[in-house]
């Protein structure tokens, strides 16, 4: 699975933004039960933002982002997208997407996903 991620850019406090990420192929299969976003700000460690389970059956966020990011899918396009409000200028970083199989309790560890997107930088300025 190849994960193409896309939307990034530079916005204003407060603004909103929605990422995309496209799978070459389904974004479920035999060895991908999730898609996930994470992020890496500068200077800090690569984080999980949210995660999303088959079918949108689960969702779940990091606390710096509930309540203002929403992780989204369109499975006839292969596509996930993150709408991200609200933003701050912490939501700074290179986002990344990833796919693999991860259990609920832990979808947030780097070593659960197996695909990786080469990542979309947001820039969040006031």
């Amino acid at each position: 699975v190849q994960l193409v991620e896309s939307g990034g850019g530079s916005m204003q406090e407060g603004e909103s933004l929605t990422l995309s990420c496209t799978a070459s192929g389904p974004t479920y299969n035999y060895d991908t039960n999730s898609i996930a976003w994470f992020r890496q700000g500068p200077g800090k460690e690569r984080e999980g933002v949210a995660v999303i389970y088959i079918c949108g059956a689960i969702t779940s966020y990091a606390d710096s982002v509930k309540c203002r990011f929403t992780i989204s899918e369109d499975t006839n396009n292969n596509t996930v997208y993150l709408q991200m409000n609200s933003l701050k200028l912490e939501d700074t970083a290179m986002y990344y997407c990833a796919a693999g199989v991860s259990a609920s309790n832990f979808w947030y560890r780097e070593n659960m996903y197996k695909y990786w997107g080469q990542g979309t930088q947001v820039t969040v300025s006031s």
